[in-house]
């Protein structure tokens, strides 16, 4: 079954250029268009994607509180945001609404189609020190933690140790080689850390360990 995507963008040549670059490709089908987040709400429980493929700055309902809204509709459509600068607020807004990642408008193709095929796959296309980047501006400049660190009490400690080098920015192959482990048994604590926690992928623990001062800017 090919991957299925609503592209959600208020420019109408910006949605034109992507439905030729993703159909061009057997295994993705781009099954809608909406032009503001109103619309890619309702495309989206309609359509029922695989891949939302959203801009955040657009009229009439915004980007960030399109994807609030879908992800907490408990559907199984994962949000892939687009943004123009990569130490952009919104995106930031869209990462702690539930998006799976964000990517740059000018992404060569062939990355944007890889980063599609990870977010259906269940992965986050963010990378890790970008991500780190943009938290360290915007949520490490809080004086204090929003969240309570106890969430992670449900952890082991080899768990714990795990998300805070994932939330330093190190990819799996990194986190083994600090902690002495097969990528393998990386993957299954990355995968215990987010089940525990019930979160959606890598982008969500990194955002809570800064949300509760796990981690701190410069850590």
């Amino acid at each position: 079954m090919p991957i299925t995507v609503l592209i959600v963008d208020d420019q109408e040549l910006m949605r034109m250029g992507l439905k030729m670059v993703l159909n061009a490709h057997e295994d993705i089908t781009v099954v809608g268009e909406a032009a503001n987040g109103a619309a890619a709400i309702t495309q989206t429980r309609l359509l029922a994607p695989d891949v939302v493929l959203m801009d955040v700055r657009m009229p009439v309902v915004d980007g960030v509180t399109a994807t609030e809204r879908i992800v907490e509709s408990g559907g199984a459509s994962r949000v892939l945001v687009m943004t123009t600068f990569d130490l952009d607020e919104h995106a930031l807004g869209a990462l702690r609404a539930g998006a799976s990642g964000f990517l740059l408008k000018d992404t060569p193709p062939e990355e944007l189609i890889a980063a599609i095929r990870n977010v259906a796959a269940g992965d986050a296309v963010v990378s890790p020190k970008v991500t780190k980047r943009l938290l360290s501006r915007f949520i490490g400049e809080a004086p204090a933690p929003t969240r309570d660190v106890s969430v992670f009490d449900v952890l082991t400690g080899r768990e714990r140790e795990v998300l805070e080098q994932l939330a330093g920015g190190r990819s799996n192959a990194e986190i083994a080689e600090q902690l002495f482990l097969s990528e393998a048994t990386v993957k299954t604590h990355v995968g215990r850390v987010l089940t525990k926690l019930g979160l959606r992928d890598r982008v969500q623990a990194v955002v809570l360990a800064y949300e509760t001062g796990l981690v701190r800017p410069g850590a």
